[in-house]
């Protein structure tokens, strides 16, 4: 299955280019995020358009808070919205893992790669093992208790939103030093799963490839009780983990002003 139709390649293109009009802003880096990106689109799958762009040097200049995102309305196949730079090095400072799953996505429309390279970089600084494990258990969790905890019938789209973030956990366990890949694929090839598990996995894909969006199917027990332990390990284990020492702070602003002068140069 083609990941990204041409047409809306071109129909998602077009939005950004009425962004960069409109708002007076300069596009980083768009990518696509979602099932798409992840490797697990349904027929009927919308495009989830994610970007990170820059104002004008002058608009940081401020004393009173100004919106840090641009949000285009949702219809029935089109979901683009985005952030500003300083939103996005903010909340990668907390740290919050998103950013870096963003530049790990397989599909780009824009990407500036003089300012995504030390962005990406930096990002790895900052996305350490500790930050995952508490950003995927709680993801996962949520989905869980929303979507699967007591179900008769279950969402295979949402089996896969638990699913994706408990192997994101197991990954940690596995390989601490790297971030997990936003790529299902890739992730699951480094989760080291059991021959029946995977097996069952696969059978999932094939069958959310030929499904549309709302299908559902009977729960999955074996793929349940992975979710489980693998969340549950996450809470129990976290604090194993290590923060980096370093304060980022001085180093992010001067990212920041950075890139705003290179976009705007």
């Amino acid at each position: 299955m083609e990941l990204i139709d041409p047409i809306y390649r071109e129909k998602v293109m077009d939005e950004l280019r009425g962004i960069e009009s409109r708002e007076e802003v300069k596009i980083l880096f768009a990518i696509e995020s979602g099932s798409r990106a992840w490797g697990f689109p349904s027929p009927d799958s919308d495009y989830d358009a994610r970007f990170v762009y820059a104002r004008h040097p002058d608009w940081y200049l401020s004393i009173t808070p100004r919106r840090d995102v641009i949000e285009l309305p949702i219809d029935d196949l089109l979901d683009i919205n985005g952030w500003d730079i300083q939103k996005a090095l903010g909340l990668l400072l907390k740290p919050n893992p998103v950013l870096l799953e963003w530049l790990d996505s397989p599909i780009r429309y824009i990407w500036q790669d003089d300012i995504c390279a030390p962005l990406v970089t930096f990002s790895r600084e900052i996305s350490h093992a500790k930050a995952c494990l508490y950003h995927y258990r709680s993801l996962g969790m949520g989905q869980y208790r929303l979507h699967l905890d007591g179900k008769d019938k279950i969402k295979l789209k949402k089996l896969l939103y638990v699913l994706r973030p408990a192997m994101a956990v197991r990954w940690v366990r596995l390989n601490p030093d790297e971030f997990p890949p936003m790529n299902f694929h890739k992730l699951m090839e480094g989760c080291d799963l059991a021959p029946d598990l995977r097996t069952q996995i696969d059978d999932i894909l094939a069958r959310k490839a030929k499904t549309k969006e709302l299908g559902y199917s009977d729960p999955w027990p074996d793929i349940d009780a992975f979710c489980v332990n693998e969340l549950n390990w996450a809470k129990e284990h976290v604090q194993d983990y290590q923060s980096p020492a370093k304060d980022k702070l001085s180093a992010a602003n001067e990212l920041f002003r950075k890139i705003v002068k290179t976009a705007w140069a």
